[in-house]
């Protein structure tokens, strides 16, 4: 058994989750109270709806895991629990039938997820009482640091990456700086703006959004002015674009990492394109089917030489702990047989990357639990006020001469 107790949780080396007789959760003690969040206003949404429900079947039943409540994020930002039995087909048309509002409180001790009660402005209601979250949103606020970053103000543990790494992640522009700065094997990537000059790498290009997740928004165009024109014409660049060369003999790889409860890779895998005339992996080639990515066309393992391989791998973990990774996440290279060029790396990737911990095989509850046990182990953040005694003020002054 491990020494780790952190809000009454004890995690064992089997990855079972089970309460500490020192430290009770709540009086008497009891099963651990679990959350899953899934949704959010992003155009992954309907990706994120699948990694949920999975994570919610995943926990659901598992050793001292009590409650599992489904916190549903809606595409317009509203808060629902909805039924641990929802299959994806309940979420087409929005919110499922008989979920139930909740609202965020911030701040105090009432801080938290607490069922709505007499519509929306209405009164306070009860506090959902949750010893930890699984987050499980994929792209926009659920994956740029924005929704870790309430989490950290109401104070609830959570998987995955911190504010700060979630938003590194987003930012493609400043990963490849980042990667850049640790000699890094990466294609050449800048910003694009109308103002920009012509690159010193040519023509074609990828146009890719700054801060977008998964595929959506990519283009491959083939000149300069055409890359620009579509700064106005793609939606998803509205935040930002990079540009990089499209080199066409490269295809994708990919393996997860974890550094909780020791540094693992997976597997790697060869996603496969259901086009073969198509020029990137595409949104639909890694997310549709009846699993999401965990049923998408792939060669796993994939076969590469023993060079490559040992390459990916060595690389995947650099990249892990120069980001700081935290839970599970997915390092993407391009290829062309011979080396590997890092790409991106996805913090909440699809389906939590569970169909890659093949070899090891890492059941999708362990994958769960360890995730829970680095929440409760690794705090995201700690807030200091150290240094703030006050004396800055005691000799301030009068404010109106400091405006003088």
């Amino acid at each position: 058994m491990s020494v780790l107790r952190r809000r009454g949780l004890v995690f064992d080396d089997r990855g079972s989750l089970g309460i500490a007789g020192a430290v009770a959760i709540r009086p008497g003690g009891g099963p651990a109270r679990l959350g899953v969040i899934f949704g959010g206003p992003s155009p992954e949404h309907d990706v994120s709806i699948l990694t949920g429900l999975q994570a919610v079947r995943g926990l659901s039943g598992a050793t001292n895991v009590g409650a599992v409540r489904p916190l549903y994020w809606s595409k317009q930002g509203e808060w629902f629990e909805v039924g641990t039995g929802l299959e994806a087909a309940g979420f087409v048309d929005g919110v499922p039938a008989r979920a139930v509002p909740l609202r965020l409180v911030l701040g105090g001790r009432r801080a938290g997820f607490a069922v709505q009660r007499g519509g929306r402005f209405g009164s306070k209601g009860d506090p959902l009482e949750l010893d930890a979250v699984v987050v499980c949103c994929h792209g926009g606020p659920g994956e740029d640091g924005t929704l870790q970053g309430v989490l950290d103000l109401i104070g609830i543990p959570y998987t995955g990456p911190t504010a700060a790494g979630a938003l590194l992640g987003m930012d493609k522009l400043a990963f490849s700086a980042l990667a850049a700065s640790a000699w890094l094997q990466m294609l050449p990537r800048v910003p694009l703006f109308e103002s920009s000059e012509e690159p010193s790498f040519e023509a074609p290009y990828i146009v890719k959004p700054r801060f977008g997740g998964s595929s959506i928004g990519i283009e491959v165009v083939q000149d300069f002015a055409t890359a620009v024109a579509r700064l106005k014409a793609n939606p998803h660049l509205k935040r930002g674009a990079v540009l990089e060369p499209y080199r066409p003999e490269l295809y994708d790889l990919q393996i997860a990492v974890r550094l909780w409860p020791e540094p693992q890779l997976s597997s790697i895998e060869r996603p496969l394109r259901a086009n073969d005339r198509a020029e990137i992996l595409g949104y639909s080639d890694k997310y549709v089917g009846p699993e999401g990515m965990a049923s998408a066309p792939r060669e796993l393992p994939a076969q590469l030489s023993d060079e490559l391989e040992r390459q990916i791998r060595t690389t995947a973990l650099e990249v892990a702990q120069l980001t700081g990774v935290r839970g599970v996440a997915r390092i993407d290279f391009l290829s062309d047989g011979d080396g590997a060029y890092v790409n991106e790396v996805n913090t909440i990737p699809g389906s939590l990357a569970r169909h890659l911990w093949v070899e090891p095989p890492v059941p999708f509850t362990r994958l769960l639990m360890d995730l829970l046990g680095e929440a409760i182990a690794r705090p995201s953040v700690a807030f200091s006020v150290a240094g703030a005694d006050g004396s800055v003020l005691r000799g301030a002054g009068s404010i109106g001469r400091k405006l003088a």
